[in-house]
């Protein structure tokens, strides 16, 4: 982490945009099944991916070093900035290739030639992470989740979509995913050419995710871009926009006016 805040510094120094091209490589998950190691693991470490934000809802077994980073295939890919004028843009895809086709990181400024339309800018609700107010989150029309809004954490250390449980196991339902011995959910590869878009209104745009987005495809067979997560009611309903969100839209930490700017990849 010190290279990205002292590559921020140099940026701000010189007002140029570094590029950093960011490698893809096997997550934590993906790895313990090669070695078919994933099922004991499982049984002596819960996953919880609230407990990195929120003390209170770590358990003693929630809170080991790794576990609650399962799925990141992006390793020490967080952002942070610390100058009032500092922004970071993130375009995370899985192809790898070159740095306009595969994923960056760039700091400095705005390259426009990642995204279409128009940034749209989100005020942030906390400063305390990256989270905003998300309005909705709807499919065919119809609240799903997040009836009266909710808050959500955009964050890029987050591999899938996480939220409160009861709501993720609705979706879950709704696209048809079940759980097999790996604690993965996984559903039906044909079913990407017949699901609909799963759509989050955010500052009153619509952002819909397909479900070439939210389902996950691989060798071994596709898997729900979704998960549930553990919080104490007094919390709320939070959610965290990981890589299944971030991929489809080019995203801006802009810590100077303390807002997030989203716009579709180019």
């Amino acid at each position: 982490m010190k290279w990205l805040l002292l590559l921020s510094l140099v940026v701000l120094s010189e007002c140029v945009i570094i590029k950093v091209p960011l490698v893809k490589k096997k997550s934590l998950r993906q790895n313990l099944i090669q070695h078919g190691l994933l099922k004991d693991y499982l049984k002596t470490h819960s996953i919880n991916p609230a407990s990195k934000y929120f003390k209170e809802a770590a358990s003693m077994m929630a809170t080991q070093p790794l576990e609650n980073y399962m799925d990141p295939s992006f390793p020490f890919m967080a952002l942070g900035t610390t100058s009032h004028r500092a922004f970071a843009g993130l375009r995370v895809s899985d192809p790898p290739g070159n740095d306009q086709s595969g994923s960056v990181v760039m700091f400095g400024g705005i390259d426009s030639s990642y995204y279409t339309g128009n940034l749209n800018w989100v005020p942030l609700s906390s400063e305390t992470y990256w989270q905003i107010t998300v309005d909705s989150i709807t499919m065919n029309g119809q609240t799903i989740a997040c009836s009266g809004s909710c808050q959500a954490i955009v964050d890029t250390g987050t591999s899938l979509l996480a939220g409160p449980t009861n709501a993720i196991a609705n979706i879950q339902g709704y696209i048809g995913a079940s759980q097999n011995s790996y604690g993965e959910m996984v559903v039906s590869c044909s079913a990407i050419n017949s699901l609909p878009n799963i759509v989050f209104t955010i500052n009153g745009i619509q952002y819909p995710l397909p479900p070439s987005a939210y389902i996950l495809q691989s060798q071994q067979g596709c898997t729900s871009g979704f998960q549930g997560m553990n919080l104490p009611t007094s919390s709320g309903e939070l959610w965290i926009l990981g890589d299944v969100f971030i991929r489809q839209y080019f995203t801006v930490f802009d810590r100077g006016n303390n807002q997030v700017g989203l716009a579709p990849v180019a």
